[in-house]
């Protein structure tokens, strides 16, 4: 999955050294006098002070309820931070499915396996429900098919993130064959699909094997580790937890 950020641009603020003198230069027999020092940066300002305290909170809540979560090994993956659609108030993705394609051995089982794929995760009633369009113009993520990748996959997802971890824009595109040429059943088309929605909420892989996120998709199904990292996902704010 391909990100597109950015730049960020970090200034190192310069440091204060203080030094702390001697009370007295002559300490009493058997004792020895020690002297400290200290650094000064400069004070938080209030959004970073809020910032930091925020940090602390979602790192509390993560050391409370990520059991039964891959969710550490996707702040592994990016450096300690998280990123997802905000909150929309009601107001869905509108995810737009070619409907067709001259592609050799596509079908419009096809298609409905995507749709399946996106029921299966608005059915979790996150923050940021999922509903169809049947406009690509007016629609917020394009889900088109191609033959097959010239690399060893068969689907890709592609977000862009502003400077907060906020996911702006995704799409998705799926492969009809395999890499090495045959076609994908209608089984494994639906379990890619739901492999790259969650690429799309703001999933990253995971090592396990019975997850639909693993890199090598083998379940059909989400998991219960795919469930509740997403929605585990959708309580904390996006961004750095360090």
């Amino acid at each position: 999955m391909l990100r597109r950020s950015r730049l960020r641009v970090f200034l190192l603020t310069p440091l204060l050294l203080i030094s702390v003198p001697f009370a007295s230069t002559h300490a009493p027999h058997g004792h020895t006098t020690i002297a400290s020092g200290g650094v000064v940066e400069r004070p938080f300002s209030p959004r970073a002070a809020e910032r930091e305290r925020e940090k602390a909170e979602v790192r509390r809540r993560l050391s409370e309820s990520s059991n039964g979560t891959y969710i550490g090994e996707m702040l592994a993956e990016r450096d300690s931070a998280l990123a997802r659609w905000p909150d929309r108030h009601g107001k869905p993705l509108r995810i737009w499915i070619q409907p067709t394609t001259d592609i050799d051995d596509w079908h419009d089982a096809y298609a409905e396996g995507v749709r399946q794929a996106v029921h299966s995760w608005d059915s979790l009633e996150l923050p940021v429900r999922l509903a169809f369009s049947s406009d690509s113009a007016h629609a917020d993520v394009h889900v088109t098919f191609i033959d097959h990748f010239e690399e060893p996959i068969s689907g890709r997802t592609r977000w862009a993130r502003d400077d907060d971890w906020w996911i702006t824009d995704a799409d998705i595109v799926l492969a009809v064959h395999h890499h090495n040429g045959g076609p994908l059943d209608d089984d494994a088309m639906r379990a890619m699909a739901l492999h790259e929605l969650g690429h799309l909420l703001g999933l990253d892989h995971t090592d396990d094997p019975t997850s639909i996120m693993a890199p090598r998709v083998r379940v059909r199904e989400l998991s219960s580790a795919d469930r509740a990292t997403i929605r585990l996902l959708y309580t904390l704010p996006p961004g750095g937890v360090r």
